[in-house]
């Protein structure tokens, strides 16, 4: 064992460890919840300590042997390693000082270790005075989230590209398959299933664009604004130089805010980010539930397309199947539409000059983003790519659904009110409308399939629209 202090007193840290005292208080008071830093996080943390060693030694405000070891240290963690030394609760009070001095520590040990040292002997280097030189808590925490959420964004675009193009794929499998649309779950008039796909493909592209707009939403960060936006205790030009290197180092494209100020007490550039998500969130879940009602029976329900099977559905009903991956896509679903909601919970609790709650905000995007992420590609590959059309489903629908679906294309040829006559006639005589328009020699057959086929003409197909 070794003895750290801190103004509570000493306490005895495991030799072994790279973390330190500041990190054994804080696990110790918010060990809740077993949620650690995402992986994304913590290179994130790196990133920005190592943009800000750099950017010290060109000022002059560190000797290079120490801020090269404390590169090395911040580049190692950058690589994965030593990620399971941060092992502060996500759920923290502090607006995150601990996760910035479980980094401090960590990044402290193992740049003394590369000098030679002993770990904590912090008269080599120290957390504060060196690893955190001319930073605060609230200009650390909140650029490396970005530079985490924006690492998570360059995949989730990608994500659901994939299942766009699923979709598109479909839609152009299923184009000349006939089928009832249905509008509050009643038969409401003809379309292609192909068209029904085609209209998730678009939803799908727009969502990808939304998504993709999101990294520009994220860049402005506030680096070089301390402890409220004041630039307290940082040199004249610090922040920029920070990002600069920052900037080297990642690929980004980050700049400083204008408003130090604003961009450390207000945060509603994530909720814009959680929106998009949000709205992603939404969309597959109405995608989902359509391709599961689409797919109901097999023998009781719509079952105009069949879903792939996946896995055994019951343990007491043999041979049935579930839509375990559409159920699985809606939970997520769930969670990130709720996730959403605490993001604004957050933004709105800030108080003053900071939001404490940064922690709170950061773990739910980084999991809404990831299960997003995830879901999205099992969708297109494990349900959407496997969908099989039902034609036979489809053309009987089709040829006993004429109760509502042909009226509309008969309206412009006999009136509104004698096509509504005609559809009254056949509800209550168990007919379908084309039965009672043959019957009634309102119509020949062969005209009559011509009016239904010229009323199934002036929509649907993408090419003949205008």
């Amino acid at each position: 064992m070794r003895i750290e202090h801190d103004l509570l007193g000493d306490r005895e840290i495991p030799e072994d460890v790279y973390w330190g005292i500041h990190t054994l208080r804080a696990k110790e008071n918010f060990d809740v919840s077993g949620y650690r830093l995402r992986p994304e996080f913590i290179r994130g943390l790196a990133q920005v300590k190592k943009a800000c060693t750099q950017a010290n030694l060109e000022m002059g405000f560190l000797p290079e042997e120490k801020a090269k070891a404390i590169v090395e240290a911040c580049d190692e963690i950058i690589d994965g390693r030593f990620h399971d030394q941060f092992i502060v609760d996500v759920f923290q009070g502090g607006a995150g000082t601990s996760n910035n001095m479980n980094a401090n520590e960590v990044i402290a040990n193992r740049a003394i270790e590369i000098l030679g040292g002993r770990k904590g002997d912090y008269t080599v280097i120290h957390p504060n005075n060196q690893i955190n030189l001319h930073q605060s808590t609230n200009d650390v925490v909140p650029t490396a989230i970005r530079v985490a959420l924006i690492e998570l964004l360059h995949r989730l675009p990608e994500a659901v590209g994939i299942l766009q193009q699923a979709f598109h794929e479909k839609a152009e499998e299923f184009k000349d398959i006939l089928k009832m649309g249905r509008t509050q779950h009643q038969d409401a008039v003809p379309m292609y299933l192909g068209d029904e796909f085609l209209a998730y493909s678009e939803v799908m592209k727009r969502d990808r664009k939304r998504l993709t707009e999101c990294e520009q939403i994220l860049d402005r960060v506030n680096l070089g604004g301390t402890a409220i936006g004041t630039g307290i205790d940082a040199p004249v030009g610090f922040g920029q130089l920070a990002i600069k290197k920052l900037n080297q180092n990642t690929g980004g494209g980050f700049f400083q805010a204008k408003n130090l100020i604003d961009a450390t007490q207000n945060i509603d550039s994530f909720a814009a980010v959680s929106g998009a998500l949000k709205v992603h969130a939404a969309n597959i879940s109405k995608i989902t539930s359509d391709l599961m009602l689409l797919h109901s029976g097999p023998r009781t329900g719509f079952a105009e397309i069949r879903l792939p099977d996946r896995q055994a559905g019951s343990s007491i009903m043999p041979g049935k199947v579930n839509p375990v991956i559409g159920e699985l896509v809606e939970q997520v679903s769930m969670k990130v539409i709720a996730n959403d909601y605490v993001v604004c919970e957050v933004i709105r609790r800030g108080r003053l000059e900071l939001n404490a709650f940064l922690p709170l905000l950061s773990h739910v995007m980084f999991d809404s983003m990831t299960m997003m992420d995830a879901a999205d590609r099992i969708f297109a590959e494990r349900l959407v790519k496997g969908i099989e059309a039902n034609e036979a489903a489809c053309a009987e629908h089709i040829k006993t659904g004429w109760m509502q679906a042909g009226l509309p294309a008969l309206v412009r040829h006999i009136g509104y009110a004698r096509a509504t006559e005609i559809g009254r006639k056949a509800k209550e005589q168990g007919k379908t409308p084309r039965q009672i328009i043959l019957e009634e020699g309102i119509f020949t057959e062969e005209r009559l399939d011509q009016v239904l086929m010229d009323g199934l003409r002036g929509f649907g197909r993408e090419e003949e629209c205008c």
